[in-house]
């Protein structure tokens, strides 16, 4: 038996995304999903959460939108004080602008004020993975840690020294290419009794989203397929 947990990223981006994932979840397939605590919709998920307590939610760490919860963050902001880019680490060297003391500061603020809502994590994720880059190894084994929080893997591996979310996880729903039937495939490319995570991105457009994330329209494909997507022999909600 493979255990499936369907867990959607960036709930408190915004209410379009927001609800989108509720719906998801309600009427769906959406097991889990994990909060952005620096986005505009980040108390209306909140509101949200707490009143659909059999949706897990974790936390989505945020280094490359928005704004940053901390004020003292230099090596993490533009000149506006906005987060810097995902595009500022080199891709052909790995090289990141980012002080590790910074990172930590700036994601240990986060973590704390979800746990301030009263919430309870399942685990942590981030923002554009930025969690799997190997220069951030250590900070986010340390907050694992600390916090004692399992962390999503990096696709089909899992992070050195550190609790995981599942097995494995399959970013691949996601983009134009979806296919309508991409569950019901399922146990043709999992082995048996693996637990795996598929990440997603359902929403409803609102304006913030067209405004400021370049994957708007495709959200909504993936949340109609959310919807209406059946769970093939072999495979169990978890």
């Amino acid at each position: 038996m493979i255990r499936l947990i369907v867990n959607a990223d960036d709930f408190g981006l915004c209410q379009g995304v927001n609800y989108g994932i509720l719906d998801s979840h309600l009427y769906g397939i959406v097991t889990s999903t994990t909060m952005m605590m620096n986005m505009p919709g980040t108390e209306h998920a909140i509101e949200l959460a707490k009143a659909h307590p059999a949706l897990g939610v974790g936390i989505h760490l945020v280094l490359t939108g928005g704004y940053p919860i901390n004020q003292d963050v230099p090596s993490l902001v533009d000149e506006k004080g906005a987060f810097l880019r995902l595009s500022a680490v080199n891709s052909n060297t790995g090289e990141i602008p980012w002080k590790l003391k910074e990172v930590e500061r700036e994601w240990d603020a986060q973590i704390k004020k979800f746990l301030a809502s009263g919430l309870h994590p399942t685990h942590l994720d981030s923002h554009h993975h930025v969690h799997t880059l190997p220069q951030l190894l250590p900070v986010i084994q340390k907050l694992a840690k600390q916090y004692n929080l399992p962390v999503r893997a990096n696709g089909l591996f899992t992070l050195p020294k550190i609790k995981s979310f599942t097995d494995i996880c399959l970013l691949d729903f996601y983009g134009d290419s979806i296919e309508p039937n991409y569950f019901e495939r399922l146990p043709h490319y999992v082995a048996d009794e693996t637990t795996v995570e598929v990440m997603c991105h359902p929403a409803y457009l609102d304006s913030f989203l067209l405004e400021n994330s370049s994957y708007h329209v495709q959200r909504v494909k993936e949340l109609d397929i959310l919807i209406n997507s059946d769970i093939p022999d072999g495979v169990v909600l978890g």
